[in-house]
């Protein structure tokens, strides 16, 4: 299986990977030790085993530690024909791991400035659903806990197609024009109004009674719109300035084949149903893909690196190389569990460890039991993960695409090889004494 690699670090690797102050990176040589070759061994073996029963035909892995990485591994390859292999610095459709990198700190920031209040009704903000009974009072800290009673998923793609699935030319057209400027896919332009169709049919939605935990991703399609009119600023342009650029996180961005990089883009799903061809360089979501890919759920494209990066400002709760980019009272706020009495793990944007999952064995956890209560990350639904531990300053990115050639691939979840590869990294940490 060919493969790309930086030898490993925590002392216990070969050597590190540091950023510098302008965001490139330096390899600090360090003495090998044998069982650098242990962890190596280890993860290899499990993602051998996630290709052979197609869990994903490729997939990278980082660890980053006190600043530095540590670990940065690629395996296989972008499909299953062997062709191109994974390379350490492919773009990856993020998936739901947008949701933490895209709207959430600009929601972060916004709060942090006194322009949003997690506890005052999210309507006070979102005017539509003032007029909406069952809304009205509904708060943004329960939005984001997932606390809120709203529908997990509208599949709004149902809306632009026929029975026989041709395209409805009210919404879908293969040209661009005024009035279908927004592009989902090559040649796919959506209504440019198509958005208002989407914020109306969120808005009318229905809202369960019983408030528990639910997971829905509804508010985050309203949430770019919400904070360019709070900001006065277009949304891309607000996360550009204010937090990819300053922490020198160059790939994180929206719609990559508009831009020239000479990155590799991992692909995602043969898709049968709506773009009929194999989809690369555009959002694999199709709610992201008919706002014509730039959306608070998904549409996020990236390099591990520079994850990497943005993971490293949250968990040192919002500084980045001595720049407070984000309130700090603010991030620790956001990445604390909410509403534990109604066993909801979530905190606000971010996931969290299950309720009393070190407790728990591998299988049952989530992620591995090992991590500490006070770390939080997120999941993608093309097979993205990325999560920060405080406590031991360690930073965990993995990147698949195992929704090729299909999202009905569900390996990677019955393997459980996101937990089990990151608590092979526990295990060597608390071998070595090193958190």
């Amino acid at each position: 299986m060919p493969k790309t690699f930086i030898y490993i670090f925590f002392g216990i690797l070969l050597n590190t990977l540091t950023a510098q102050e302008d965001g490139s990176l330096i390899i600090k040589n360090t003495s090998p030790r044998t069982d650098s070759l242990l962890v190596y061994t280890q993860i290899d073996s499990i993602i051998t085993i996630g290709i052979k029963n197609e869990a994903f035909p490729g997939a990278q892995v980082l660890v980053a530690q006190n600043d530095s990485i540590i670990f940065h591994e690629a395996f296989g390859f972008h499909t299953y024909d062997s062709i191109q292999p994974v390379a350490l610095d492919d773009l990856y459709d993020l998936a739901s791991v947008t949701k933490i990198t895209g709207p959430l700190p600009a929601i972060m920031k916004l709060v942090g400035e006194g322009k949003l209040n997690l506890d005052a009704p999210f309507s006070t903000y979102w005017k539509p659903w003032k007029r909406r009974k069952d809304k009205r009072a509904i708060t943004l800290r329960e939005i984001l806990a997932h606390q809120a009673g709203l529908q997990p998923y509208i599949v709004f793609l149902n809306k632009t197609l026929k029975k026989n699935g041709r395209y409805k030319k009210r919404f879908l057209r293969l040209e661009k024009s005024s009035k279908f400027s927004k592009q989902a896919y090559n040649d796919i332009f959506v209504k440019s109004r198509f958005n208002r169709k989407i914020y109306r049919i969120i808005n009318r939605s229905k809202v369960s009674e019983d408030k528990t935990y639910r997971y829905s991703g509804l508010t985050s399609l309203l949430f770019p719109q919400l904070i360019e009119d709070i900001t006065g600023v277009p949304y891309v342009e607000y996360l550009q300035e204010n937090f990819y650029k300053p922490i020198g996180a160059h790939t994180l961005g929206f719609l990559p084949s508009d831009k020239n990089y000479p990155n590799k883009i991992v692909p995602t799903e043969l898709d049968t149903l709506f773009r009929h061809s194999l989809t690369q360089g555009w959002v694999h979501d199709e709610n992201a893909s008919l706002l014509g890919g730039i959306s608070g759920n998904a549409g996020l494209f990236g390099a591990a690196t520079d994850l990497a990066k943005i993971m490293q400002l949250y968990i040192q709760y919002g500084n980045y190389k001595g720049k407070q980019i984000l309130p700090e009272n603010v991030v620790k706020e956001f990445t604390t569990v909410q509403f534990p009495e109604n066993d909801n793990r979530r905190g606000l944007g971010f996931d969290k460890p299950l309720l009393g999952n070190d407790t728990l064995n591998l299988n049952d956890a989530y992620p591995a039991p090992e991590v500490s209560s006070g770390s939080f990350g997120h999941s993608g639904f093309t097979g993205t993960f990325v999560w920060a531990d405080p406590e031991n300053h360690l930073v965990y990115i993995f990147l698949s695409n195992r929704v090729y050639p299909s999202r009905e691939h569900r390996k990677l979840y019955e393997l459980n090889i996101r937990s089990a590869i990151q608590q092979v990294f526990y295990k060597a940490l608390m071998d070595h004494s090193l958190n």
